[in-house]
């Protein structure tokens, strides 16, 4: 790379980019721990520290969710850095702000809704491309009617296997058995989540002129990989308390057959190029665990919040990415 033709544009653009990554890691590292660690199966540091390496792994797994969101959401000869900075603002913000108050959010929907009116601000509705948005529908069903059944089924399953079984026996395999199904959801979380900052980043490349075309070099994984490992690290506790203890009531078994599901449906969708939420998948899976010990057994108040925080992320991020394009654009005016 020549750092003389890097312009300072450039370097703001991807250091939002990396700074949403960060945000991603997290934000969304309670999808990958919060059942381990309410289950007490292991420590919090224990935790995060496993998700932080999984994370990284799981982001150099592939790069067909990047592809998507880099080139199939908005049409990029259509765009700007500007664009892409603002998308990036959104995010950031609202993820952020959720958090505060224990919400996970999806970065996922944060990302395409900030593209989108950010996008739209600079080229216009014709500017969304119905390719990548019909994956992005896709994921939306994977991430909450998948997740949720296959949460069911998983538990179903289990239930008819260890019947018979003393609970004392199940819980002392089950213990085990979910620091792996937990360390599986922290990977399909880089390999899914970890992506779609990849495909923004190497787009920044392309129209700061660091990339001849479109594509993702290693060293692109490896930073937003890192990033995302150290956004994890710091971990978002708040978050874990809402989805591993509030929603309903979790032991090692129901722990497991969550994140199994919820890894599974992500795992899936990652090798289709579909972005989906992590979040969405993790949270309707615990729902779907929870709901054959009774409807009583899910704390609805809790879920109808968390459910809140997912609709408002579409409008919210995809106002302030209009909003910043519009203001750069304003600034930009006056200085000519």
């Amino acid at each position: 790379m020549d750092s003389g033709g890097i312009s300072l544009g450039l370097i703001v653009v991807c250091a939002l980019i990396l700074g949403s990554e960060f945000v991603n890691g997290w934000t969304d590292a309670p999808n990958a721990i919060a059942t381990v660690v309410s289950t007490r199966a292991l420590t919090p540091r224990q935790a995060v520290l496993m998700a932080a390496c999984l994370n990284f792994v799981g982001v150099l797994s592939g790069t067909a969710v990047a592809k998507t969101v880099g080139q199939g959401i908005v049409n990029a000869s259509a765009i700007d850095l500007t664009t892409l900075g603002s998308a990036m603002v959104g995010i950031i913000f609202w993820s952020s702000l959720a958090a505060r108050y224990g919400l996970p959010t999806s970065e996922s929907h944060a990302l395409v809704a900030g593209l989108a009116g950010a996008g739209m601000a600079t080229a216009g509705p014709s500017v969304l491309l119905s390719e990548g948005w019909r994956k992005v529908g896709m994921g939306l069903v994977f991430s909450t009617v998948l997740g949720f059944t296959v949460g069911i089924i998983v538990i179903l399953i289990i239930y008819r296997i260890c019947g018979r079984m003393s609970r004392s026996r199940v819980m002392a395999r089950f213990r085990w058995l979910q620091v792996f199904s937990s360390a599986f959801v922290a990977f399909s979380h880089g390999s899914n989540d970890g992506q779609k900052f990849m495909g923004p980043f190497s787009l920044a490349l392309v129209m700061g002129g660091v990339l001849p075309v479109f594509r993702i070099p290693l060293w692109v994984m490896a930073l937003c990989a890192i990033t995302m490992g150290v956004g994890t690290a710091v971990g978002g506790w708040r978050i874990i308390r809402t989805l591993g203890m509030r929603l309903t009531h979790l032991d090692y078994v129901h722990g497991f057959a969550a994140e199994t599901a919820a890894a599974s449906t992500i795992e899936f969708a990652s090798r289709l190029g579909i972005p989906l939420s992590t979040t969405h998948t993790v949270t309707t899976s615990i729902l779907g665990v929870g709901v054959p010990r009774g409807l009583k057994a899910v704390r609805w108040g809790v879920t109808m919040n968390v459910v809140s925080a997912w609709l408002l992320t579409f409008p919210v991020c995809g106002l302030i990415g209009w909003g910043a394009v519009k203001i750069v654009r304003f600034f930009e005016g006056l200085l000519i």
